[in-house]
Parts: structure tokens; sequence; C-alpha cells
């Protein structure tokens, strides 16, 4: 079996390769679960590795199973397909064709370095004990992809259960380009979604008391809502909850019969997002309740904390400082306030998930464009670290047995 140097020299022959995918990618951005273009490069860039292909029913995934020359456990990796509605403004070598999309969280590098992992571990077939899953997943971006994936069967692809699963994510920020950073436990937060209607009784605005005013009740309540989070939650376990839209009337002299307010919700740990929606929705009603009117509460449900198994990061550890050097891992202090809906696969099955930075060269990554960024660029340098790491754990993985 290849040993790691090996690997890493293995997939650096491979940049040229890997980079140019990676551009044809970044041309062609999509959204969503449809992605159609984006299936059929992936598609092709499979072609000739001897895996055994299909494609979702319900969005555009891509699973393709590559059988070892012996019989062993399963391993999965996973990368997300999808874009986002960003005007690019990057310096990026090559730029989106379709406009008002873009690959501004560096899913085509995902894509790239995945499709890399397996014409790494399809040229060591025979070596390798057990089976691998390649996820290619449509729908990252806040549709549920990964849950429709697992709906379909993803985790039974190769006829057994997948016994450890593994993901990366590049970072054009934050993390100095080609090094990998994780933490056992929470590695991404769960994040949901308050929408809040206010019920109340329009009237003038020179008689209040002729009315039931919802627009008081609704700022009460956002400040009701943080005072919920510093008396109601461990400060070691924190909850943000962020007010980012307010709004009711038509004009200064009339008092709405509504209000409402939108607010993300941000957790760090199953027992908190397990709790959270039923303190705040008590929260909510009881405000407009103090004050004789009703407030509705839709709890938009988002994605779960993203929960890195300990035995499995410190194998993410040990491959990587193997692999790249001492240098080439950091210790990841604080989970990552944004989401992951790769998740909900870790729910399911243990394994870790890594961020690898890609901070253009030249670049301070403390004040580099972040991910989501019209103006974010991602280092293509790192293409063949990221496989090699991904091809590396599941190789370590399935020697185990």
């Amino acid at each position: 079996m290849a040993v790691p140097s090996a690997l890493l020299a293995e997939a650096t022959a491979m940049a040229p390769e890997l980079t140019e995918l990676r551009r044809r990618l970044h041309r062609i951005p999509e959204i969503g679960l449809d992605l159609p273009l984006t299936q059929a490069a992936v598609l092709e860039a499979l072609e000739g590795l001897g895996l055994e292909v299909s494609t979702g029913a319900a969005l555009s995934s891509v699973v393709a199973v590559l059988r070892g020359g012996r019989p062993g456990p399963v391993v999965l990796l996973r990368g997300d397909m999808d874009a986002l509605p960003v005007t690019e403004e990057s310096a990026e070598p090559v730029r989106s064709e379709h406009e008002g999309v873009m690959h501004a969280c560096g899913h085509d590098l995902h894509m790239a370095g995945l499709v890399g992992a397996a014409r790494l571990l399809a040229a060591h077939r025979e070596e390798i004990a057990g089976s691998v899953v390649f996820m290619f997943q449509p729908g990252e971006e806040g549709v549920h992809g990964a849950r429709l994936m697992l709906d379909e069967g993803l985790l039974d692809a190769a006829g057994e259960r997948v016994a450890a699963a593994y993901g990366l994510h590049v970072f054009s920020a934050q993390v100095p380009s080609g090094v990998v950073t994780a933490r056992a436990g929470t590695v991404f937060a769960a994040v949901d979604t308050l929408h809040v209607t206010v019920h109340g009784r329009g009237g003038h605005g020179s008689a209040p008391h002729a009315a039931l005013d919802p627009v008081p009740v609704a700022a009460e309540i956002v400040l009701a809502l943080q005072a919920a989070v510093t008396r109601q939650f461990s400060i070691f376990d924190p909850v943000v909850v962020t007010v980012g839209k307010i709004w009711a009337g038509t004009k200064d002299n009339i008092i709405p019969a509504t209000a409402h307010l939108d607010a993300t919700v941000r957790t760090f740990s199953p027992t908190t997002h397990g709790e959270i929606e039923g303190r705040l929705r008590r929260v909510v009603e009881h405000v407009a309740a103090a004050h004789g009117l009703t407030a509705e509460v839709d709890w938009e449900a988002g994605y779960p904390t993203t929960q890195n198994d300990a035995g499995e990061t410190d194998r993410a550890e040990r491959v990587t400082k193997a692999l790249l050097g001492e240098d080439g891992w950091a210790p990841m202090a604080d989970p990552v306030a944004g989401a992951e809906d790769f998740s909900y696969v870790l729910e399911e099955v243990p394994g870790a998930y890594l961020i690898l930075g890609a901070t253009p060269p030249g670049t301070d990554p403390l004040t580099a464009a972040y991910n989501h960024s019209a103006l974010a660029t991602f280092d293509e340098a790192v293409l063949p670290r990221g496989a090699a790491v991904l091809a590396a754990l599941a190789l370590d993985r399935l020697a185990e047995g």
C-alpha cells in the first residue's frame, strides 16, 4: 500500500489535471440540487477509473464505489458541488460564466480534490482491503443535499454499511494555505432560523391606547431573546441569536396590525440544539402575551451541529502530519459558527470533517476575503494536498479492517 509520502508525490504529479478540472468547474457554477453541467463534468472526470457509478433521483448527485482487491470495511469520502448566488469580483485566474453565480465557497476545489483522491486510490486498488464510496453532493448551501443522499441509500451504496466518513473544506481566509486543521467534538455549529409575527390591532398613531401596537412588543422580543441567551444557557456552551430583519407598518402615523422579525440561531452542542427552539418560542409568546398580544413562531430547522469523532480526529492529525509534516497540521481552538450538512453523515457514522487553508499566496489569512465573499480567491496549489489527505485517511482506516 502506498505510504503517505508516496501519495503526496503522486497527487502532486496530478496537479495540472486537478487544476484544469477545478477551473472548468469554476466557470460553470450551479445552485441548489439540480446541477446538470457540474454533474456531467464530474462523471467525465471519473471515467476510466473502474468505479461503480450511480446518480441521484431527487438531486444531481454522483456516488462512485471503488472495490479494493480484497474484502474489508467501507469508508466514505465527500465533496460538495453547489455554488452560491454571488456575482464574482475575485482575482481568480478564471471567472464564472454564469451571471450572478459563483463558486465562492470553494466547492469547485472540493470536487477536484475528491476526483484526485479517487484517482490515487484507484491506482492502488489491488492493495486495498475494502471499498471506498465517493460522495459528490449537490445542495450543501442550505437545502439539505446530504440528507437527501442518505435517504437515497448513500451509506449502503457499497453493499454494506459505511464504517467511517471523511470530508474536507477549503477556507480562503483564516487558515494559512496548505495547513489542515480540525478538532474533536463540535467543528461546525447548528444553524436554524426563527421567524416571528406579532399580531396586534391597528389604529391611529395619535391614539395607541385604542390599538394593540405590535411594534414595541417586537422590539421588546428582540431584547428578551438576547437576555434569554445570557441567562438561560451556559456561557461554556454558547448560543448566538441575531435578529437580522425586522419590519412593520406603512406610514409613521399608522399603527400596523402586525410586526415581523427574522433571526438566525446558532448552537454548538446537540443538547442545546435540542432545547433552543422550545426556550425561544416560550420567550416570544410570553412577551407578546404580557402586552395582550399574540405571537406566531415559525421555526425553520437548519443543519445540526457537525460532530467530529475523537478517535477519527486523532487519526486525521496523525495521517496529516505523516503526509505533510508537523507544520501541515494546526489544532483548531474553536468551532466554526457556520453550518455544514456533512453533519447528517456524521450523525450516522463516526468520522472527521477537516478544514484546509487555501488563502491566496502573499495574502494575510486574517484580512483575506472569506468564503461566500464576491472577492473570495482560493489557492489552487492546495489541490494535491487535499486529494492526498483524503486518500490517506481512507487507506489508514481500511488498513484497520
